[in-house]
């Protein structure tokens, strides 16, 4: 499997890094690591026994929890870009939460085949970003998205 090697979900403050998801100190979640690609953001993930919705195929809930989490990665990495950093330099990354969520579902998601997250992002607003996703299987487009993510309020922690 491809892999991101600075993601910036390992830059996200314990606090905030529990998303089943994509957080890293969830023990039982996915673990979607997200990072640059040139310009755009990449996420690889190899869905495993467990994420069939029949046999031979992806279950769509992970295809929209992908395109979810690679959303809002994808907005951290570029606004934490805007301020100077880059994923693995130290700097604790801004955290983001989704406030929509669209995906189409274009062709059936094998399984099997690693799958491929790829995003563009735009800045709608200093505080929301846009991102559009397409996720393959092979080559094959599957699905595309649209994530509109906000910055994650303090107020989001436990304390």
């Amino acid at each position: 499997m491809t892999k991101v090697v600075h993601a910036i979900q390992d830059d996200y403050p314990d606090d905030f890094a529990w998303c089943y998801g994509c957080g890293r100190l969830n023990e039982a979640g996915n673990h979607f690591r997200t990072g640059w690609q040139g310009e755009e953001t990449v996420t690889y993930y190899e869905p495993s026994l467990d994420h069939i919705a029949i046999p031979g195929f992806v279950y769509g809930g992970l295809i929209a929890s992908l395109v979810d989490c690679h959303g809002t990665g994808s907005a951290a990495l570029a606004l934490h870009r805007k301020n100077g950093f880059e994923p693995g330099s130290g700097e604790a990354s801004p955290r983001f939460v989704t406030a929509s969520l669209n995906v189409n579902y274009l062709k059936r998601t094998p399984h099997g085949p690693t799958l491929k997250a790829v995003g563009k992002v735009e800045e709608i607003h200093p505080k929301k970003w846009k991102v559009t996703v397409e996720v393959f299987a092979d080559d094959v487009l599957c699905a595309t998205g649209e994530v509109v993510g906000v910055v994650a309020p303090t107020s989001f922690t436990n304390k």
